[in-house]
C-alpha cells in the first residue's frame, strides 16, 4: 500500500515537473528597443530641458529663502520679538513655497511625471502591445525585459525579441 502511494507521488511530480519545461520564454532589452525608437529620443531630450529649467526655478527659490534665514541671523540681535517672529514666518513660508514647488514639479503625479506620461506613454503602450502580440502569437509563457532584470546573469541570445518587436513597431 505504502509502495503505491510512493509510486503515485513519483509520477506526479514527474508529471509536474514535464509540464514546467514545456513553458515557453523570450527576452526583451527595454533600453535597446527604446533607443531605436526616433521620438522616445527627442521625448526624453525634451523632459530633460525642461527638467532643467524646473530645478533651476526650485534653486532659485532654495537660494532665496537661505538668503533670508542669513539676512535673519545677522539681523537677529537689533530685532524686536515681533520683527523675529515676522521674520522666521516668512522664512518658513519661503521653505514652504520651495517644497511646494517642488513637488508640484517632481512629485509623484507632478507635472514632470504627467508630461512624461504624454510624451512617451503612447510609445510605451505601443510597445507593450507589439510585446504582446508576438507573445500570443509565439505561446509565450513569459517575455522577461533583459534591462531590468538585474539576476539574468545569461539567456540566450536566441530567445530575445527585440528586434522583432522593433520590426513590429516599424523600426
Amino acid at each position: 500500500m505504502n509502495m503505491k502511494k510512493i509510486l503515485i507521488a513519483c509520477i506526479t511530480m514527474m508529471l509536474m515537473s514535464a509540464s514546467c519545461f514545456a513553458q515557453k520564454y523570450a527576452l526583451i532589452d527595454m533600453d535597446y528597443i527604446l533607443k531605436k525608437i526616433p521620438q522616445y529620443e527627442m521625448a526624453n531630450e525634451q523632459l530633460d530641458q525642461i527638467s532643467k529649467r524646473w530645478q533651476s526655478e526650485v534653486e532659485s527659490l532654495a537660494a532665496e529663502a537661505e538668503s533670508m534665514y542669513k539676512q535673519y541671523q545677522a539681523d537677529m540681535v537689533f530685532l524686536t520679538a515681533d520683527q523675529k517672529t515676522a521674520k522666521e514666518n516668512a522664512i518658513v513660508a519661503k521653505e514652504k513655497e520651495v517644497q511646494d514647488l517642488r513637488l508640484k514639479y517632481f512629485g509623484p503625479e507632478g507635472e514632470l511625471y504627467q508630461k512624461r506620461n504624454s510624451l512617451v506613454g503612447h510609445i510605451q503602450d505601443d510597445i507593450y502591445n507589439a510585446v504582446k502580440e508576438i507573445a500570443e502569437r509565439n505561446n509565450y509563457s513569459m517575455v522577461i525585459d533583459r534591462s531590468s532584470a538585474e539576476s539574468i546573469i545569461f539567456a540566450s541570445p536566441k530567445i530575445d525579441i527585440s528586434k522583432e518587436v522593433l520590426a513590429k513597431l516599424g523600426y
